[in-house]
């Protein structure tokens, strides 16, 4: 039997005790919080997007950063095997659009509970309200974790400390401290899956406006990095919503300076049908205000600035709008143009981008390379992905990597 310490009780702390526990082994878990699973309280808005119902090759494609580091262990713990683990524990899922996966109450803590249950039933230990200090190393090899109330002799050490978004949860950065301190090296830090601030003032009266269906991509001189289909909001600071979540992860290591987003408003009319859509309604309001002949076509608030933008005078009278702005007007439509000027701050972003060098981690086991018997889970690690369960499934497979192999 081993003495195996844990340090964080999130999701892939949770999972990595009980598998390291399932296996005969002593397991503590470590917690500076007053109670397990304060980030997945959290999530999915308080229901906790659990996992996506993907396979995995096409969960690897929903993975940012270093999907082929995580092959191994996604392919070891599934979705579809995390799901009947959940339930077998008497959670009870239901699946929505987009493959996303909640418990059926829609309740976040219950998830925490049956996490939880599984770790006391194999006789996992907590400590509570318990800051780690110091994780020490003899001869490259584990020894001894210290906390500000004792120190605890171990064979093994498994951190599960999070990121830096959300700091309220407890994610402070405890963990890239540890392993920079042990010889790790830390990719540079940043905000993912998060809002964009914009240059753009002529989009505040858009603020609360929520758009559906519609295409948001960016470019990178010239050329595109993503694009993404679905919905997407204006806020005070710029804009946020799904679709936008997501290209910040994709934009987030650029200048902002070189990037241009666009919005395709009526993604589903390709140009030439656009224009006949609004030559319909030009017929139909020909003797009214271009301001006022768009309202069937955009909501309400957007005209003026699509308007503006076109280069066409509001008073224009629809019937005397020539051919050539009218093609500028459809030009906008088709590719309403933002400026970001910076993404929001990381204590905003839903997760973490950057962390724990994998090149320096064991795949199949999330041990580290460089000290035998230290293992990193989660979101310490530098992984990350889109919204949509996929980043606790990263935490709940690198957990069980990591407990199933200590």
């Amino acid at each position: 039997m081993k003495r195996v310490i844990v340090i964080g009780a999130g999701a892939s702390g949770l999972v990595a005790a009980y598998f390291a526990a399932k296996r005969g082994n002593e397991v503590i878990v470590i917690e500076k919080n007053e109670k397990c699973g304060k980030k997945i309280y959290i999530t999915g808005k308080g229901r906790c997007n659990i996992t996506n119902d993907i396979l995995p090759e096409d969960f690897l494609s929903n993975v940012v950063t270093n999907p082929k580091f995580l092959t191994g262990a996604v392919y070891s713990f599934p979705p579809q095997k995390l799901m009947r683990f959940l339930e077998d524990g008497g959670l009870r899922l239901k699946t929505e659009r987009g493959g996303r996966v909640f418990p059926l109450s829609d309740k976040a803590s219950d998830v925490t509970k049956c996490l939880e249950n599984y770790c006391k039933n194999a006789g996992v230990c907590f400590h509570f309200n318990e800051q780690v200090q110091e994780i020490c190393v003899l001869q490259s090899t584990m020894s001894d974790v210290i906390t500000d109330k004792a120190r605890y002799a171990c064979d093994a050490c498994i951190v599960c400390t999070g990121g830096l978004s959300y700091p309220g949860t407890g994610s402070t950065g405890d963990g890239y401290a540890f392993a920079k301190q042990l010889g790790h090296t830390v990719v540079p830090v940043t905000a993912a899956l998060c809002g964009i601030n914009l240059k753009d003032t002529d989009t505040a009266p858009l603020q609360g406006l929520s758009l559906k269906n519609v295409s948001v991509s960016a470019k990178r001189g010239g050329k595109e990095v993503g694009s993404f289909f679905g919905e997407m909001l204006f806020t005070h600071f710029g804009i946020s919503g799904p679709c936008v979540l997501s290209l910040s992860s994709l934009i987030n290591r650029f200048p902002m300076s070189e990037i241009e987003i666009f919005i395709d408003l009526k993604p589903a009319l390709d140009a030439q049908t656009l224009d006949k859509r609004i030559l319909r309604d030009f017929e139909k309001y020909k003797n009214k205000m271009l301001i006022h002949a768009l309202d069937e076509l955009l909501p309400k608030s957007l005209v003026p600035v699509v308007v503006a933008r076109s280069g066409i005078l509001p008073s224009t009278p629809v019937n005397t709008v020539t051919k050539a702005q009218r093609g500028h007007l459809l030009e906008t439509i088709k590719r309403f143009t933002l400026r970001p000027s910076s993404l929001r701050g990381i204590r905003e972003s839903i997760v973490t981008a950057g962390g724990v060098d994998v090149r320096e981690i064991h795949p199949k086991t999330m041990e580290s390379r460089l000290v035998k018997g230290l293992y990193f889970c989660g979101e310490v690690l530098d992984v990350d992905a889109f919204t949509g369960g996929y980043n606790l499934q990263i935490a709940f497979s690198t957990g069980y990597a990591a407990g199933n192999n200590v």
